[in-house]
């Protein structure tokens, strides 16, 4: 579906409440990364990062809210990094960190305001820089992923989150060998794309 159309928000979370029977878990990980400076970003490439990122983050969780509210473990991951003020993440991609931090400050939001309620909202980020396609294509190909874990560390490290009693944390941002690790996990050397090789860091860390 295309999340900047509430309308298809909508029907997904209907479909999916009509064949599972609820929503028990949300993650926003759908983003539009455009790392241009601001008279280098054109204002489609900014209202898509807007969209996709923090609109987006909005829109779907507003529509799983009613639904969220009746699972016995209800959460919502987001994929967006702690919370920053540092002018070294604004200066470079102003409008790609306004659209991450954006998300960052749903969760913060959306966790007080959902207290109450025992859903979890909280963030994951990765510490290095994950194996995507998007990082293939923004870094220059195969060589720039040396440096980085595979997806697999993300997806257990929100395995982890998701699987927490909900009302035991909210608020969280949350990097995934900090996870990993507080569940016992300390060799990471599994998650490298290329053993031995240096990690790059990921942004905002």
């Amino acid at each position: 579906m295309d999340v900047r159309d509430e309308r298809q928000i909508q029907d997904a979370v209907a479909r999916t409440v009509e064949r599972f029977g609820g929503v028990d878990i949300l993650v926003n990980n759908a983003s539009a990364v455009s790392l241009t400076g601001t008279r280098d970003t054109e204002m489609k490439r900014f209202d898509l990062m807007q969209q996709v990122n923090v609109r987006a983050t909005f829109a779907c969780t507003r529509a799983c809210l009613p639904y969220l509210e009746k699972a016995a473990n209800p959460h919502v991951l987001v994929l967006s990094p702690p919370l920053s003020l540092e002018p070294r993440w604004f200066a470079p991609h102003l409008a790609y960190t306004l659209s991450k931090m954006g998300m960052s400050l749903c969760v913060l939001g959306l966790a007080e305001e959902q207290r109450a309620a025992g859903i979890a909202v909280n963030a994951l980020w990765p510490r290095t820089i994950i194996a995507t396609s998007a990082i293939r294509n923004l870094l220059g190909g195969e060589e720039a992923l040396r440096g980085a874990r595979t997806p697999a560390i993300v997806a257990d490290a929100a395995h982890a989150i998701l699987t927490r009693p909900s009302r035991d944390a909210t608020g969280q941002f949350f990097i995934d060998d900090e996870v990993l690790a507080a569940e016992g996990v300390t060799d990471l050397s599994g998650y490298s794309v290329t053993p031995g090789a240096p990690l790059l860091p990921d942004l905002f860390l």
